[in-house]
């Protein structure tokens, strides 16, 4: 009886190790994109007051080139160069070969579904959007969603009319790849009058 005393004893200092290093390791993964976050915010806030394009650290793959704000939702996120893999672990992705944020055209950003394009299920038509850029504040409106295959690329044809194309994966929540996207359509408001 002492002897399976022992092994338990063993066995529980072993799995308390084990949890403390896994609660370590999800401690520093969290401050680390806690500063991530705050590094990329910051790189942005100068950009969009002085206009020179700047990575939010020096070994930075991407950079930011646009904030998107939703008034109603309290969302005020950050726009990043890209729409890759190591893009939207950061934050939302423009996706290349569609209007820069704020141009004419149509522009397409993307944001992952479980952490910066959560937001996306809690539009709704009427929803003002505005995309600021050195260059100046684009206002737009939703005017829809829709449920798409992920290859649906028609949701990002070019546009005469100005448009702002918000992208994730659906369903939201869901924990494994998924075939399905669910689309934001917004179409640009005309400026305020003054």
């Amino acid at each position: 009886m002492n002897e399976r005393r022992q092994a338990l004893a063993i066995a529980a200092v072993i799995l308390a190790g084990a949890g403390s290093l896994l609660a370590g390791q999800e401690a520093y993964v969290r401050a680390k994109g806690s500063l991530a976050a705050w590094l990329i915010g910051r790189s942005c806030d100068i950009w969009l007051v002085d206009g020179i394009p700047r990575r939010p650290w020096a070994w930075a793959d991407m950079r930011p080139i646009a904030r998107l704000e939703v008034p109603r939702l309290g969302v005020r996120q950050t726009i990043l160069e890209g729409a890759t893999g190591g893009t939207l672990a950061f934050g939302l992705g423009h996706v290349s070969g569609t209007a820069a944020p704020g141009g004419r055209g149509t522009c397409a950003v993307a944001g992952h579904r479980d952490r910066w394009g959560a937001f996306l299920g809690d539009l709704l038509p009427g929803d003002e959007v505005i995309v600021r850029t050195p260059g100046g504040t684009s206002r737009y409106r939703v005017d829809g969603a829709s449920i798409v295959p992920e290859h649906a690329v028609e949701v990002l044809d070019p546009s005469l009319d100005d448009r702002l194309v918000l992208v994730t994966c659906y369903p939201f929540g869901g924990l494994l790849r998924s075939r399905w996207r669910y689309v934001v359509s917004c179409v640009a408001s005309p400026p305020p009058p003054g």
